[in-house]
Order: C-alpha cells, then structure tokens, then sequence
C-alpha cells in the first residue's frame, strides 16, 4: 500500500466533502480520544493472534479512535477465509481509513496469488493507492475478464527484465491471453523471455525456468521451439551455434540464436561480442543468409546490457554505448533504455542520449531525470534555446534536478524559495485542528506512547496523504510543527516534503544538533551542510535509528567502521546511538573519505554508502567528466539515489546556514586517483 501518491477515489458523501465531514464529527469524536484509547489499543496490538479478544476489543473499543484496528486484526488473522462482502463492509464501516485501505489491498494480493480474480475485483474499489505489487493483483482481476483497464500495467510488466514483486511476473505471463494483446507484443515478450532465461544458472538464486513461458508464447505466435532444444541451448550454447551455421535460415532459429547469445553473454559478454562478431562475418560470405536483422540486434542488445551491469566489476566501457547502437531498430524497455542512456552520460556522447531517450514512452521521458539530460544534451550540441525551456520547467522546484537546473542557468538559490529561515509559526486554530483531526490525532497519540514505528509511521503518512487531498497546507504545516517541537523530525521532513508548493525548510531540513554537527564539522575539516545532507539521508536526524546492516545513530555508522575510526583517534569506540559521539565519528569518516578521494565531493558521498573500492571502480580511466555525468552512471541505484539526495540536502542546508554553495560547484569534476 502506497500513502505517499495522491488520488482521488469517492467512496461515500463523507468522501466527497472530506474536510467538512471531519470538521462536523471531529470535535466529539477527539472528546473521546484520550490517553484511554491509546493504552486500549497497546493492550490490543499485543493480542492481535487472538481472535476471540479481538472481538471483545472490538466491543470496548467501539467508541476509540482506534476502533478498526481490533476488527482489521480479527479479519487478518485469517484474511484468505473472508469474503469479499466481509473485506467491504469493513471498508464502509471505516471510510477513509489507513487500515480499510491496507485490508483491502492485502486481500487483494492474497487472492490474486490464489487465482480467486472475481474476489479481487469485488474489492478494487476500496483501493486507492496501490502499490507495485498490489496494483498487479488488481491488473490480474482485471485481466481475467479481459477488461481493457488491466492493459494500464502493461508497460511495468511486459517487457521489464527485472520484476522483482511476484504478481507482477503473473500478470507478465497471464496478460498473453488478454484479447487485446497483438501477435506484436507477443513477439516482443517472447524475445525478452529467451534473453533473460539464465538466472537458473547463478548459485545465488533458486532455479528460475522460464521454459514454460517461452513454449506458450512461442506456440501462439506458430514458432516452432520445444523444450528439448531449449535444454540443448541452456546446458550448451556454443554448441548449438555450431550446428546452428549449417542449417538452413529460419524463422525459429532466429529466436533460437537470441537465446543462444544470451546466454553465452550471461557467462561472458566478451565472448558473445566476439562470436556475434564472427557470425556476421560469415554471414557477409554466404550465398544465403542466416541471421536476421531482428536476431543481430537483439543479441547486441541483451551483450550490452550484460556490459552495463559488469560496471562495477570491470569499469565503464565505451563498448556498451557502440553496443547499445548496433541494437537501435529492436524495441527497447524501460531499463535497456536507461542503461543506454547511462553510458552515453558517462562518455559524454550526447546524440546518443538523445537517442536514448527518444526510446523511452513519453510518460518516461517526462521524468525529471530524462528532462534534465535532455536539456543537458541539447545544450551540449547547440540547441541553446530548446535547452533553456527545459531548464526552466526544472528550476521550478528545489530538486536535485531543479538545482542542477538552476546552476545551468546561473540562477542563485534564495532563503525566499526555501520559505525563509524561520521556523514557520502556525495558528492556534490550526494547532487546536491537529488534535482534532482524526487522522493526526492518532499518529500523535501513537507517536506520543512510543507505538511501534510501522503502526505510527502509516498513520502519519496516511493523514499528510488526507491534508495533501484536501490540499490544507495550513494543517500540514501545524503537524509538521508539532512534530518537530516533539524532536519527531523524520515527521516533519515527510510532511513538508510530501506537500505539493509547500516550502517550509527549518522544518523539512532542520538544523537540529546544531552545535554538535558544526563543532565537529569545523574541527573535521568538512563543510557542516554535507554532514547535514548525510544525516537527514542516512536517518532523517533519529539518533537511535539502527539499519538492517546494524549501522547505528544519526550517521548510520556501522560497528566495524566505529572501532576503525576509534582506532584511528587513539580511543575505544564509543555508542553509536550517543549523537554527540556519531557526529564525531561521521564528520572525521566523512574527511578521510573526501581527502582519499583527492576532495572529490560527489565521489566520497558515493564512498560513504557503497564503499571506496565501489566508488573507485565507477571512475573514469583517463581525463575527467563533470559529477553529474559520475552520479548518473553509478550502477547500484540505491547509491545513485543516495549521492542525488545528499548533494540536494546539502546545498539546502548551505543557504540555510548562510553559506551558500551551487550544487555544481559542490560537486565539481570527477578524475581517476
């Protein structure tokens, strides 16, 4: 389930006019929401295995703020045993709640992996915001019927070589049968099955057969492969190659050549270059041809995309980008089009990230990244004027993007964009609505008794989602406010930047530990606005934050890399969840990092997430490219992600401490050390 999206979904009257409805029922609705109701609800949520006190909480809690959740804990505890009538009443009882929108979209999903599609779509309409996952189990209702709506998730699923949600990969395979599926989109779907047949050949992963797939595609499109040869091809691809030169062109041998050079490429994209290359030779020589265009560029695309993903393992190669090339006249998906894309930023190769882009669907080349690329190609080959639209739209908002934009442009970013440097006052009516609105108050009663974060945390993103709907930016920013006089500042962060037009920086980007990151900053020998920008990434300024990795603090500082900074200032690490002593640990990593990077901003940033052996491999060999280009092209996208964020908070927080730097100028040039 997805808090964060906004739509627009009517369920009811109260629907229609939210905010109305909330104002007539909040007051004596909040007359009951006490510290009563919050120890009701601890009481319960330790219960929640239990289904017959769950119905006796449904009882005393009945009057509660927290009244669903006894009843959602009693449907849950068996959700694959409900109908779909029970899943809606709950939905209508509850209108508009965080936890009738996660009933439903659990159960959704539950009977789309059990093949029960009539249920799933007797509940599609009690989701509002689904995510990934849940929006294919409503595509897979939705499908079986053969209604056209289902169709909206095609291009997340019917060509994407990484779906990583299983429903998704079940839609992939079942929307074959979709009435409105072309002989086209089969042919497409069935070459991206056999380029991606291999991951039954990596001990990391349980075998994945794709096999299944590959033969009811290719029997609806009357191509005839079986899974014998498949079987060949899998164990040995070389060989078949070689009985492949001797055979007569035809249609199914193309299909079969694809999934041969796939899979050579899988296991080494030198040697499939090298025997693609060797075919096309011979084909010059013969009398009759045996290898198609189709199959040609396919295979150069699926060794291609193999390169890419060597990056990090053999550095950036520039036979990715001619690769990439050979392949253009063959659809692309989303991912092939980034990765193309990707290597042509790193080698400055602008026409082909031209190219690049134009492969994408307009919704994908509307995304800021591939707008400030653009702007950014455009300009490199003399479409000035093009350039500057494009950089205009984009300096609209303070993104990373945005201020990329802005730089490029030679706009200066202003405290009046931030919305100033004070911290916003909000009024006594709004501060009195907060608590009186429902879906706050419950997140501040929850918050307040230290509930678990997961129960917290949705319901705070889910009434910033009911303030964005209703677009009552003064009740967002009473919360924020509140939140982060509470020292709740992940709170705050998450409800100004999830409000659309709404800058209020001291609460999104606030300079809390203020002493303590610019004392030791100083004596460190860094900027404090990078350290602010580490620390409102890393954990969003909760000193006792700890990660899945077991780093810990406000600069999620692993305990190996504690004891070698303590070692390394001559003392015994000390506790990682002590902010004064994770600011000084962080802010002296975050020097030897810069100052093994030869004062590379952007590289040490990358440095401090992936590592400095990760960072330096994605280095170019010889020359220099501009940081933009470098943080574009990094492999792992959550550290592609990390770097953009980072170097966005700490431009912000620059200007803030009134010692601006351009997010340009911060991250410089990127050279081999």
């Amino acid at each position: 389930m997805v808090v964060s999206t906004p739509k627009t979904h009517v369920k009811t009257i109260c629907d229609t006019v939210l905010f109305l409805c909330i104002g007539a029922m909040a007051l004596p609705l909040m007359a009951n929401a006490n510290n009563e109701d919050i120890y009701q609800f601890i009481d319960a949520e330790r219960q929640k295995s239990n289904p017959t006190a769950m119905a006796d909480y449904e009882y005393a809690m009945s009057d509660s703020l927290f009244a669903a959740y006894p009843t959602y804990w009693r449907l849950n505890y068996n959700l694959s045993s409900q109908s779909p009538k029970v899943i809606n009443d709950f939905v209508h009882k509850y209108p508009s709640h965080v936890m009738s929108e996660k009933l439903a979209a659990d159960y959704a999903e539950t009977k789309a992996r059990q093949g029960d599609y009539a249920s799933v779509r007797a509940v599609t309409h009690s989701i509002e915001n689904a995510d990934e996952s849940e929006a294919c189990a409503i595509a897979l209702g939705q499908n079986a019927i053969g209604d056209a709506k289902a169709l909206s998730q095609k291009e997340d699923v019917w060509l994407n070589t990484h779906l990583d949600r299983s429903l998704c990969e079940k839609l992939a395979t079942q929307m074959a049968d979709h009435p409105n599926i072309s002989n086209t989109d089969l042919e497409n779907r069935l070459v991206r099955m056999l380029r991606i047949d291999y991951r039954q050949l990596s001990s990391k992963k349980p075998p994945l057969d794709q096999s299944k797939d590959i033969l009811k595609l290719a029997g609806k499109l009357g191509i005839a492969i079986d899974y014998a040869t498949i079987l060949e091809i899998r164990q040995n691809p070389n060989g078949f190659l070689t009985r492949f030169q001797n055979e007569p062109y035809s249609q199914t041998n193309q299909y079969l050549y694809i999934y041969a050079i796939s899979q050579i490429a899988h296991r080494s994209y030198l040697q499939a270059a090298d025997q693609l290359n060797y075919d096309i030779t011979q084909d010059r020589t013969r009398h009759h041809k045996l290898l198609s265009d189709m199959a040609i560029r396919y295979a150069w695309r699926s060794i291609a995309v193999k390169r890419m993903n060597m990056n990090t393992d053999d550095g950036f190669s520039m036979d990715a980008v001619n690769w990439f090339r050979s392949s253009i006249g063959v659809p692309f998906n989303y991912e092939e089009s980034e990765d193309y894309a990707q290597a042509a930023i790193y080698f400055g190769q602008w026409h082909d990230v031209v190219t690049a882009i134009s492969t994408m669907s307009i919704q994908n080349q509307q995304k800021r990244v591939w707008q400030y690329w653009l702007a950014r190609s455009f300009e490199q080959i003399g479409k000035t004027t093009e350039s500057r639209g494009i950089y205009q739209n984009l300096a609209k908002e303070l993104d990373y993007y945005g201020l990329l934009a802005k730089d490029r442009l030679g706009q200066t970013l202003t405290a009046r964009e931030l919305g100033g440097t004070q911290t916003p006052k909000a009024s006594h009516y709004d501060n009195q609505r907060v608590m009186q609105n429902p879906y706050f108050a419950r997140a501040f009663l929850m918050m307040e008794s230290g509930v678990s974060d997961v129960h917290a945390g949705r319901e705070w993103n889910w009434a910033v989602k009911k303030a964005r709907d209703t677009n009552d930016a003064n009740l967002a920013i009473a919360a924020a406010k509140k939140a982060y006089d509470l020292g709740l500042y992940h709170r705050s962060i998450y409800a100004i930047d999830n409000m659309p037009n709404l800058r209020a920086a001291p609460l999104s980007h606030p300079l809390a530990y203020y002493d303590e990151v610019v004392s030791h900053s100083q004596n460190a020998g860094i900027d404090p606005a990078w350290a602010y920008g580490i620390i409102r990434q890393e954990s969003r300024f909760q000193a006792g934050a700890k990660s899945n990795a077991n780093a810990g603090g406000l600069m999620q500082i692993i305990p190996s890399t504690a004891r070698l900074i303590a070692q390394r200032m001559g003392e015994t690490a000390g506790s990682m969840n002590n902010p004064d002593t994770n600011i000084r640990y962080g802010t002296w990593y975050l020097n030897n990092l810069a100052n093994t990077a030869n004062g590379q901003i952007a590289v040490a940033t990358a440095s401090y997430n992936a590592g400095p052996n990760a960072a330096k491999k994605w280095l170019p060999k010889h020359g220099s490219i501009a940081a933009d280009q470098y943080v574009e092209a990094i492999p792992y996208y959550e550290t592609r992600d990390y770097v953009k964020h980072v170097m966005e908070n700490a431009t912000i927080y620059s200007s803030l401490l009134g010692r601006y730097t351009p997010i340009s100028t911060r991250m410089g040039v990127v050279a081999a050390y």
